[in-house]
């Protein structure tokens, strides 16, 4: 059953995907709010077709946390799910992403309409200015900036390996930092199709305060992101018939 249900939402997955970027086309010459709608509805559609195929539930803890107004929200990423179950949980996100993704015909085209943040990771320091540049400008527009401190996606309990870029965030827009936990690559895992059911637990963490001196940012941050982490990791194992836990999660242990 865990097989076929992890094919059918691959299936259903794509198909929807596709549908909402053909259907929703017309909104790249609507109001960017417009566009930002979609791609809500986009993340709340695939999670309830994770839900309804797969049993795999969403919880979102600390929403009491999130600041007021325009923040940096520094997550891990653990999974594809990432990407879009993370949407809904904010008012108004611009996503830090790999200027490549921004090529990519119509999800590309999308995502320079809603104005996400585009690194081009060979140039260097001029990365991080220009960065740092549009983050500005998103920011004054009361929006959330949200970064993945890791670049890419780390297997549950694999070593943590944060770059500089949120530092810089941090440092360059003087906004107060929520740190963002989860659990997602245990039921949507690297490099597998296959999707197991249980509850992935986003949860939002203490936000530090701008102005911190980069050092115990960056401590406390990564701190913070990596015990909880654990934490949830933990939690979801102690349920009945848990998700495997990844081989870099074993190899720790």
């Amino acid at each position: 059953m865990l097989l076929f249900r992890s094919l059918a939402f691959l299936v259903v997955f794509y198909v929807n995907t596709a549908v909402f970027l053909v259907l929703g086309s017309w909104l790249l010459l609507a109001p960017r709010r417009w566009a930002m709608q979609g791609l809500r509805l986009h993340g709340l559609a695939s999670i309830w077709w994770m839900k309804m195929i797969c049993g795999t539930r969403v919880e979102v803890r600390g929403r009491d946390k999130l600041p007021e107004g325009a923040f940096l929200v520094a997550a891990k990423h653990q999974s594809a799910w990432d990407t879009f179950g993370l949407i809904p949980v904010f008012r108004d996100p611009a996503m830090v992403m790999k200027a490549e993704l921004g090529l990519i015909p119509l999800y590309g085209w999308f995502s320079h309409k809603f104005q996400h943040i585009f690194v081009r990771r060979d140039r260097g320091p001029r990365a991080l200015k220009a960065m740092l540049r549009d983050a500005r400008q998103r920011a004054g527009e009361g929006r959330e900036i949200v970064i993945f401190p890791e670049g890419t996606r780390r297997s549950p309990g694999a070593p943590p390996d944060y770059k500089p870029g949120y530092l810089a965030l941090y440092d360059g827009l003087s906004l107060p930092c929520a740190p963002l936990a989860l659990n997602s690559g245990l039921f949507w895992p690297r490099r597998s199709f296959l999707r197991y059911p249980g509850t992935i637990v986003v949860e939002i963490l203490d936000p530090i305060p701008a102005g911190l001196p980069r050092a115990e940012a960056r401590a406390v941050i990564q701190e913070r992101i990596e015990t909880a982490c654990a934490r949830l990791i933990a939690e979801a194992r102690a349920t009945p018939n848990p998700p495997p836990l990844p081989a870099a999660a074993t190899a720790r242990a």
